[in-house]
């Protein structure tokens, strides 16, 4: 996890754990703006999903690689397209229930 995505989610946790306060504009333009950041960076992980699922694929079929280097390299994609569909679900479930605080403050 890059200090970019710990940093995303520990705003999200703060934003989550947070009382409503007094000041319901400044709160609700807090979670919207982390919202974008984590959207953003779910598109990011979907992107990068497409393209390890492309390199799989090369792979696969033995296109582009040196010889000896494919089974190595297809391990390492593997690997890399596991962590990052679990750090995609991971990040969607967090998202749902931030959204859900931002639904819940637009309705009070």
């Amino acid at each position: 996890m890059t200090q970019e995505t710990a940093t995303l989610y520990d705003d999200i946790r703060a934003l989550l754990d947070e009382p409503p306060g007094t000041e319901q504009g400044a709160f609700l333009a807090r979670l919207e703006h982390t919202l974008t950041d984590g959207y953003a960076h779910a598109l990011s992980l979907e992107a990068e999903r497409v393209r390890l699922e492309k390199r799989m694929g090369e792979l696969a079929g033995g296109q582009h690689a040196e010889p000896g280097d494919s089974a190595e390299e297809l391990a390492t994609v593997a690997r890399r397209l596991s962590d990052a569909g679990a750090e995609l679900t991971r990040l969607r479930r967090v998202l749902e229930r931030l959204r859900a605080r931002v639904r819940d403050l637009r309705a009070a």
